[in-house]
């Protein structure tokens, strides 16, 4: 019952004889038996009444909110209170999005022929590019391109390129030192020692 080994038994066992004295330890067995036998009817009492007016109570509204909280459907909650009239559900629908397509794709190009504006039906406005050539990469511009990693747009690599003189290296960091004739000599960014 309280998960005593006999051991435990056998030394309160013990105890209790050196303590009450092997004449009154038959009086004190049968007073802690009967006590044992109180607290157990009185646990058996009280399951029975919290099972009987369990069952006496009308559950019947705590089990039809149980059924509601199963037949619950997030996802359709959800839908209904982004979406409440269906607009934007039929906006991305695939049949909707073909049929806004045309249905065929006018020619390529060819070099040299100007390309007429076209309207297109869009629901968005994309603005025409500029009239300008974009302006021819010199030399230099290649060079710059050409030594910066592949994943920078050229844009990025040419402003990092622009302000690469004037960056320098912070402060904290300790001076670079070199052996120099035999000696520990700092190196800074301008040659000094």
């Amino acid at each position: 019952m309280f998960d005593f080994a006999w051991s435990e038994f056998a030394l309160i066992g013990v105890v209790g004889l050196l303590l009450i004295g092997p004449k009154d330890m038959p009086v004190a067995i049968r007073t802690v038996t009967g006590l044992i036998k109180k607290a157990r009817g009185l646990a058996t009492e009280f399951q029975s009444h919290v099972d009987e007016m369990v069952r006496e109570a009308d559950l019947t509204e705590a089990r039809d909110q149980l059924g509601q909280l199963k037949r619950l459907n997030v996802r359709d909650k959800l839908m209904k209170a982004i979406d409440g009239d269906g607009t934007l559900r039929r906006s991305l629908d695939p049949a909707t999005l073909t049929a806004d397509a045309p249905a065929t794709r006018p020619a390529a190009p060819v070099a040299g022929d100007a390309l007429p504006e076209q309207q297109v039906p869009s629901r968005h406005y994309i603005p025409p590019l500029s009239a300008t050539a974009p302006k021819e990469a010199d030399e230099a511009d290649e060079a710059v391109l050409a030594s910066a990693p592949d994943f920078l747009p050229p844009r990025i690599a040419r402003r990092i390129a622009a302000e690469l003189p004037s960056l320098t290296p912070p402060a904290f960091l300790p001076p670079v030192r070199v052996i120099h004739r035999g000696q520990r000599v700092s190196v800074t960014a301008d040659g000094r020692e």
